[in-house]
């Protein structure tokens, strides 16, 4: 069924952003993001039925707003970014309030269904036609090799084991 012409839409980093925020010491939430990102969408529809989605993001780019937890953050504890560079996301399915697909990280590649909104288009003042999406949802760290923790005096884990995703896309038809 490759009759009709696919639409192409990239992602403007300039008006995007991908979160994460995870509990430590199960008391408080650190935030984080990842600065250097790039992705499209493909679809055949003004709807965004059934569109494909994939993103990649270098974990390099990763900032917690803290030097020595971004450089842990980034170190065979948790992402050994030297070997795994990037993590990537290809969605499967998309029906407008959902989008699954497999997202890998650190070698290891797991099916997620992460909560979708699409927040309509618009043209902005140069003409350009964008698309804005917001997506959520959770993983266990644990499921992509990301082990790490420490117990504090008191017996509570310092890292949790789930990691909440955000990203805030908007897409410039191109």
């Amino acid at each position: 069924m490759e009759n009709s012409a696919k639409t192409i839409w990239k992602i403007d980093t300039s008006h995007s952003e991908i979160n994460f925020k995870v509990k430590h010491m199960m008391i408080s939430t650190v935030s984080g993001s990842f600065e250097n990102f790039d992705g499209k969408a493909e679809t055949e529809n003004e709807n965004f039925k059934n569109a494909d989605f994939t993103f990649s993001a270098k974990i390099d780019s990763i900032n917690t707003n803290n030097k020595d937890r971004d450089n842990h953050l980034k170190s065979d504890d948790f992402f050994g970014s030297e070997k795994f560079p990037e993590l990537t996301f290809k969605s499967k399915s998309f029906d407008g309030n959902s989008v699954t697909g497999d997202l890998s990280i650190k070698g290891v590649t797991k099916e997620v269904t992460l909560d979708a909104e699409f927040n309509g288009t618009a043209v902005d003042p140069y003409g350009q036609t964008k698309a804005g999406f917001e997506f959520e949802g959770q993983i266990n760290r644990k499921d992509f090799g990301l082990t790490w923790n420490a117990v504090t005096e008191a017996g509570s884990v310092v890292v949790s084991d789930k990691v909440k995703l955000i990203a805030s896309l908007q897409f410039i038809k191109q």
